[in-house]
C-alpha cells in the first residue's frame, strides 16, 4: 500500500484481504493469512497500514431491521428556504433516529435523505410531524422503497 495524489495504492495482496473481510468483517485474520499464504502478523500491519492511510473506516455489526419492525424505508428530497438554512436543517435532522443517511446535493433538492420507518403511518408522522416542522424546509418529496434490489461495496 502507497499513498499517491491523495489516492491509496493497493497492491493484490492488500485487495485480497480486503476482498474477504467486506464478504465477512468476521473471517478470521489466520485463516486469511493461510489462505494467501503469508503470517497473520503480515496480515494485521497491512489491515493497521490501510486503517492509518484512511482506506479502512472501520467495522460494524449490521442488523435487519425489518425483523425489529421496520418495514418502510424511503427517500426523502428536502426543498430549502435558502441555502444558508443547510446547517441548522441538518442539524435539526440528525436529531430525527429514523433519519438514517443525509446528503448535501445538487439538482432538485438542496438534502436527500435515507429514513427507515416501522410503516407508512408512522413515515407520514416523520415527516409531518419532525421533518417539515423543521425551520428552512419549504416542502418534501417523498419515494418509498419496495425492495432493495442491489447493495454492494465499490469493487477493488
Amino acid at each position: 500500500m502507497k499513498v499517491v495524489n491523495e489516492n491509496v495504492v493497493i497492491d493484490g495482496i492488500d485487495k485480497t484481504i480486503l476482498n474477504f473481510l467486506m464478504e465477512d468483517a468476521k473471517k478470521p485474520i489466520l485463516e486469511i493469512a493461510r489462505i494467501i499464504g503469508i503470517t497473520g502478523a503480515a496480515v494485521h500491519q497491512r489491515l493497521r497500514k490501510l486503517e492509518k492511510a484512511g482506506l479502512i473506516e472501520g467495522s460494524k455489526l449490521m442488523i435487519n431491521p425489518r425483523l425489529l419492525g421496520y418495514k418502510t424505508l424511503a427517500f426523502v428530497g428536502v426543498y430549502l428556504d435558502k441555502a444558508v438554512s443547510n446547517p441548522q436543517a441538518v442539524k435539526q435532522l440528525s436529531e430525527i433516529p429514523e433519519v438514517i443517511e443525509c446528503h448535501y446535493t445538487t439538482g432538485n433538492w438542496s438534502i436527500f435523505i435515507k429514513i427507515l420507518c416501522k410503516d407508512n403511518e408512522h413515515l407520514m408522522q416523520v415527516l409531518n410531524k419532525n421533518i417539515q416542522a423543521i425551520e428552512g424546509i419549504s416542502r418534501t418529496e417523498t419515494f418509498i422503497s419496495l425492495n432493495q434490489q442491489i447493495k454492494r461495496q465499490i469493487k477493488i
